[in-house]
């Protein structure tokens, strides 16, 4: 996998490096204090929690990703007024701020309780979150199946030609098979990134969702899949824990026959999300360059890593 990026001039790549000078002049625009502030995460963003004052500060990689961020902040308005226990946004800054193209955003910490969300928390999150019914006011978008994995796949350094050129493809094949499927539910809130490390449980055992940036109106289908994949493709979870997500939440999306076509995007999504990371170190390239392997060959294990 070498990379080509000197050749196709690539603009600097948003690290953690980088992603922690962005927070430090937001948080002096802001007027907080951000020594000693903790990365917290590198993915999508990166957040940072400061030591000065219960909150963390999310960095998004670039001016693309700011309807996404104002989305999120909407999101976050809208379940408190319903009170739905979610991330909250800190009312008293103006925000999003936008630091040398990066928008930022303000969010009250959640003191965790050291434990991670369960499975069964999660299924019962979503049974709740896909029966609210978003106001007229909250304009928000359908699912975005592949979310910015055609950014990735362009922009992402250290990534072989002959490996863009395969993701390409990928892409265009699975739009084809999700132009074929009927949707068994109707539309309604879509969390979009439905995951147990996007449900926080607080010192008191609250439960919060967090990551609002892709928040929609689609099919909740889109959310199920995430759970039955991590069980049934990848092996993260245990038979016992997805068992209780199906229980909570009471249906499991693997009885469905489209759950295959959404399944197989996921792991597209997946791995294009941790290209962008590839600058991070030996061990997410080595990660990379096996997830891509796997996604050539339906039939082979998919011995991945969580990240």
């Amino acid at each position: 996998m070498p990379s080509s990026d000197a050749a196709r001039g690539e603009p600097e790549e948003f690290s953690s490096a980088r992603a922690q000078q962005v927070m430090v002049d937001a948080c002096r625009m802001a007027g907080l204090e951000s020594g000693g502030a903790q990365l917290i995460r590198l993915g999508e963003n990166a957040l940072f929690r400061l030591t000065s004052a219960p909150v963390v500060v999310r960095v998004a990689r670039g001016a693309e990703y700011l309807p996404s961020v104002r989305r999120e902040l909407m999101v976050s308005r809208w379940l408190s007024d319903e009170g739905f226990s979610a991330i909250r946004v800190v009312e008293d800054l103006e925000q999003p701020l936008s630091v040398e193209g990066h928008p930022v955003t303000f969010w009250h910490l959640i003191e965790d309780a050291g434990r991670e969300a369960t499975y069964e928390e999660l299924g019962g999150v979503l049974r709740d979150l896909h029966a609210l019914a978003p106001p007229d006011g909250l304009s928000l978008p359908a699912f975005d199946a592949f979310g910015r994995a055609d950014l990735r796949i362009e922009s992402a350094q250290g990534i072989a030609e002959d490996d863009r050129e395969f993701l390409r493809k990928r892409r265009r094949e699975l739009a084809e098979l999700l132009a074929g499927l009927r949707f068994p539910s109707g539309r309604g809130p879509v969390h979009g990134d439905a995951h147990t490390d996007n449900l926080m449980v607080d010192a008191k055992g609250r439960l919060h969702l967090i990551d609002l940036e892709n928040f929609c109106v689609d099919h909740p289908e889109w959310d199920l899949v995430v759970s039955a994949h991590e069980y049934d493709g990848l092996g993260w979870v245990s038979a016992e824990n997805y068992a209780a997500f199906v229980s909570a939440y009471g249906r499991d999306l693997r009885e469905w026959p489209g759950f295959r076509v959404l399944s197989a995007i996921q792991e597209f999504k997946m791995t294009t999300w941790l290209m962008q990371n590839v600058a991070e170190g030996p061990h997410v390239v080595d990660e990379v360059r096996g997830r891509l392997a796997s996604l050539r060959d339906d039939d082979a294990p998919r011995h991945w890593r969580p990240y």
